[in-house]
């Protein structure tokens, strides 16, 4: 079960809010002064309380949760409880800290009470900069005079300070109609089972810790997953369970202690409920699945060997008897993730395996070279072995690829390819994968490929999910799996020869032309992806000519993707959405800001958008509903590119998206003529 992780925007309405403050008791827990030095890092932490940072001086890059902050100079930033801050300047920065909470007033009416539970404005995200930063400043120094003393009346004093310095900031907040962002309390409450998950949680002390009613969280999840938040921590408890079955050897009550419950009798029960039977009868059912597969692949491997060793070449599983109390040694499936048992290898068989290692070792092999970053250098190996009636018998032809994981052996002519990314890119190499993952099915660009439908018609569907279905991945028996996400590779292994290719590289990608390139180099299919390369920079530059003049000397570009209740800015390296066709191949000029984003994206809020902006901007989305709150706002229309015209929308989210959601060969080829396109008819 996956949740978006972007936060929503929705209108807070102002009056609300202040209503609120009226009807609340709000105690301070901490006002604090600190500095950054340049250089200097605020590790992440996690707000205990409803927080406002004052930045009274210096710059720095500020992000909450997943909203990132450029402030210089006075700002005011307000997140809630749960909130995860990280603070990074260059040339040092200072700052003053309220943590404080609200309780509401009782007796209230239900109307108040209710814009607590579904408004939670002291949860909300905001920033701003202050109309009065020295008066502000002012009471926020003698605020935290008074909150050093120790008597009462100093302490009364600081709370009434506060509310007068909570008063000029709504102030401003009418005046800049800042709107802010809402945390999504499901998230948050996800968050929170994940974080305690060893803990006994009751609901109501999880409510109170997101400042929420348990019947108002439990109404959010009926709603979004469409299951009580007792139910789903449940689930999220078994599939913690089955991943620690899978990959430890600890006990029943060791696995027990660590999801949050008592004993392995209590998580054996559960699991039985949730699972539809107990751990050992589901860890045994999902292995004799795989036995047969693998057993055919020992067979193989077997038949490869000197018969002499053949008949040793095997040592037979043997399976202990456990019940689930006495259980001391399994691994089983966590989720979706199939695991194959492991060889329990007595002495003989150890020597056996150490001879054939020894025997490999002797004989001649051609090494392989080259960068593991840059590139996937291939060599071909091939020869002959003598078989034990003295007949000379050719060894299948093998290539060895250089990967961040090491070197691996792989057929040099796999015909039965699958991968879980770079559909797009095997086929425009002629490499017809046996199956992928349902999004590489769907995509927009399919339709304009001219490829024949019975072509994708034949293509497996292997699920949604990384990693791809196992038990489908199983059936269609593979001689090459392509994975793109370092923590499925063991998984894949299990099944067949696995070459790992990232797709990610933290939150950025590779150069859409460097990952044809890798792909290439797999496959042996260089000189095929040059030629396309040569092809394809040939139709670049006669855009570049086409489209000469219209963005001037000295100009930048900007892209802005709105979508989901969030607004995004592309990076100059390692973005998405058409920002490789726009910056790397087009060579329009990025602003200093996309230059420097290490990320490949910043998700920003609406008063920091000018910032961002160049002479030109490109927006993602602009025709979906989220866009109309940004597009219309004051704040957009102030932006010199749109007063000047300067701004060109393109792609949709849709139902399968657009030829901007992928940077395969096709997908480049229609992002190429989108945007000349665009361009021209500005022009």
């Amino acid at each position: 079960m996956h949740l978006d992780r972007r936060v929503s925007t929705e209108d807070m309405n102002l009056n609300d809010h202040i209503k609120l403050w009226n009807h609340v008791f709000v105690k301070i827990l901490d006002v604090r002064q600190n500095n950054l030095q340049p250089g200097e890092k605020l590790k992440t932490y996690q707000l205990p309380a409803s927080v406002y940072l004052y930045i009274i001086h210096g710059s720095a890059r500020i992000r909450m949760d997943q909203h990132s902050y450029i402030v210089d100079g006075f700002h005011v930033i307000h997140g809630g409880k749960q909130a995860y801050l990280n603070m990074e300047t260059d040339s040092g920065v200072a700052y003053y800290m309220i943590l404080y909470k609200t309780i509401l007033a009782l007796p209230c009416g239900m109307e108040i009470q209710h814009l607590m539970d579904h408004e939670r404005p002291f949860q909300d995200q905001y920033a701003l900069v202050p109309t009065r930063p020295l008066d502000m400043y002012r009471c926020m120094e003698e605020l935290k005079r008074e909150w050093e003393q120790s008597t009462k009346l100093a302490k009364l004093h600081a709370k009434t300070l506060f509310l007068q310095w909570v008063y000029s900031l709504l102030e401003d907040l009418h005046k800049q109609s800042i709107q802010p962002w809402k945390p999504d309390t499901v998230t948050q409450a996800i968050d929170y089972m994940n974080a305690h998950l060893h803990e006994p949680i009751a609901l109501d002390i999880m409510a109170e810790a997101l400042e929420c009613s348990v019947g108002h969280l439990s109404r959010l999840f009926k709603q979004k997953l469409n299951v009580s938040p007792i139910q789903y921590l449940a689930q999220i408890r078994m599939e913690r369970a089955a991943h620690l079955l899978v990959h430890t050897d600890a006990t029943l009550q060791q696995i027990a202690e660590q999801v949050g419950y008592l004993d392995a009798h209590s998580l054996s029960r559960s699991f039985k409920k949730i699972k539809g039977q107990s751990p050992i009868r589901y860890k045994k059912a999902l292995s004799q699945r795989l036995d047969k597969p693998k057993k055919a692949l020992v067979m193989n491997q077997k038949q490869d060997l000197p018969t002499v060793m053949q008949e040793n070449a095997l040592h037979p599983l043997h399976t202990s008897l456990y019940n689930d109390i006495d259980y001391q040694y399994h691994k089983n499936v966590g989720g979706e993730l199939l695991m194959q048992g492991k060889f329990k290898m007595t002495a003989v068989s150890m020597l056996l395996c150490l001879t054939l290692l020894l025997a490999a070792c002797s004989s001649t092999a051609p090494s392989a070279s080259g960068s593991q970053t840059e590139s996937n250098t291939t060599t071909t190996q091939s020869g002959n072995q003598a078989t034990e009636a003295g007949k000379s018998t050719a060894q299948p032809e093998t290539r060895t690829v250089s990967t961040l994981r090491g070197d691996v052996v792989i057929p040099a002519n796999p015909q039965r390819v699958a991968s879980d990314q770079y559909m797009g890119y095997l086929l425009k190499l002629g490499i017809i994968p046996v199956g992928v993952r349902t999004f590489m099915l769907n995509e927009s660009w399919i339709e304009k490929s001219n490829i024949p439908a019975d072509v994708i018609a034949g293509i497996e569907d292997l699920g949604g999910e990384f990693p791809m279905n196992l038990e489908k991945l199983v059936s269609l028996e593979p001689d090459l799996i392509i994975g793109s996400i370092d923590k499925n590779i063991e998984d894949y292994e299990k099944i067949a020869t696995t070459v790992f290719l990232p797709y990610w590289e933290g939150e950025t990608t590779s150069g859409p032309l460097e990952k044809l390139r890798r792909i290439a180099g797999v496959f042996g299919k260089e000189k095929e992806a040059e030629t396309w390369i040569t092809t394809y920079e040939e139709k670049v530059e006669e855009a570049k000519n086409r489209i000469d003049g219209i963005i001037k000397d000295g100009e930048t570009v900007s892209i802005v993707q709105i979508g989901n209740k969030a607004m995004y800015v592309m990076g100059a390296d390692g973005g998405n959405y058409g920002s490789s066709t726009i910056y790397e191949m087009l060579k329009l000029p990025p602003t200093q800001q996309a230059l420097e984003m290490k990320e490949g994206f910043e998700n920003i809020s609406l008063e920091v958008l000018p910032e961002y902006m160049g002479d030109h901007i490109f927006v993602y989305g602009s025709g979906d509903a989220d866009a109309d709150e940004v597009l219309n706002s004051e704040v957009w229309k102030h932006l010199p590119a749109v007063q000047k015209g300067q701004v060109y929308a393109y792609g949709s989210f849709g139902d399968k998206g657009d030829e901007f959601v992928m940077e395969d060969p096709y997908s480049l080829e229609l992002q190429l003529d989108t945007i000349t396109n665009i361009l021209l008819k500005a022009k």
